[in-house]
């Protein structure tokens, strides 16, 4: 079997459609098991946050598949839609397995990366963030019912982290602004960034995330390709594509796509590819 590269909004581990659960953090490791991936990137990721029991997700997600290597990149410190702040200066820009345990303890939120396969490096790119917040539409509830409505979202600062593998890959995990415009220049310094790193260390990219851009948006006009198909949000009747895994290198012989089922977790499907031998 080759290797397997998932990309998840996991949505701080929240049950979809909500229901009353005795350990949701059970219910996320057993839904992060079903992908049986060897790397993966999660966006929407909870570090101690109350929201979550307090948990450190990525590490526990890590622990719940055998992984050695991870990684918890913090876009906000507090919880986004309540009180957040941004980073200060002395505070880490990347968390990992190696953290000492005054960094493990923040109370923050960002994104992850999980890796059966040994890290070389880990790096970050800060991408900012918008200044104005947008209505946004909501398909209904989280149920999967009721009609369409706009809630006010402000934008959090966006970033992405990079893990160069001993296998030769460097794989890239971001989520994107959801504002038109500042997500496709985000982008194109995330793609820039990749593959100077790739370059760099000798290694082939994959870029994957919430993008936050519909309709292949992240391949027009560009050499990158989008390696798996298919609409990933809302959940519960995918409609739109806002999740990615995107390539320059791979040709369709050298990958075939991960068929993955609804896990019961998050608003958003997760989505893989596994790599030929």
């Amino acid at each position: 079997m080759g290797v397997r590269i998932t990309s998840w909004n996991i949505l701080h581990g929240m049950a979809i459609p909500p229901r009353n659960s005795p350990d949701l953090a059970a219910e996320l490791a057993a839904a992060v098991q079903s992908l049986n991936a060897d790397v993966m990137g999660f966006q929407e990721v909870d570090h101690f946050l109350p929201r979550s029991n307090s948990r450190p997700q990525i590490r526990d997600i890590a622990e719940s598949v055998g992984a050695r290597d991870w990684a918890m990149g913090p876009s906000v410190i507090g919880t986004p839609g309540e009180s957040w702040r941004k980073l200060h200066e002395h505070e880490p820009e990347i968390i990992t397995d190696k953290s000492s345990h005054t960094e493990l303890m923040h109370e923050c939120y960002g994104i992850g990366i999980v890796s059966k396969i040994p890290v070389i490096s880990w790096h970050r790119l800060n991408l900012g963030r918008s200044f104005l917040g947008l209505p946004l539409i909501v398909p209904g509830d989280e149920s999967g019912k009721g009609k369409p409505r706009f809630i006010y979202v402000k934008d959090e600062p966006r970033l992405a982290i990079a893990a160069v593998l001993e296998n030769g890959w460097t794989v890239v995990n971001t989520h994107l602004s959801f504002v038109p415009g500042l997500n496709l220049r985000q982008l194109r310094r995330l793609k820039k960034w990749t593959l100077e790193i790739a370059e760099a260390s000798g290694t082939q990219a994959i870029v994957m995330g919430d993008l936050n851009l519909p309709k292949d948006l992240p391949t027009v006009f560009s050499t990158w390709k989008s390696l798996a198909p298919g609409n990933t949000y809302p959940s519960w009747k995918p409609s739109i594509k806002f999740d990615y895994l995107l390539s320059q290198a791979l040709h369709r012989n050298e990958f075939s796509v991960m068929r993955l089922s609804p896990t019961g977790i998050s608003d958003h499907l997760p989505l893989g590819i596994e790599l030929s031998n």
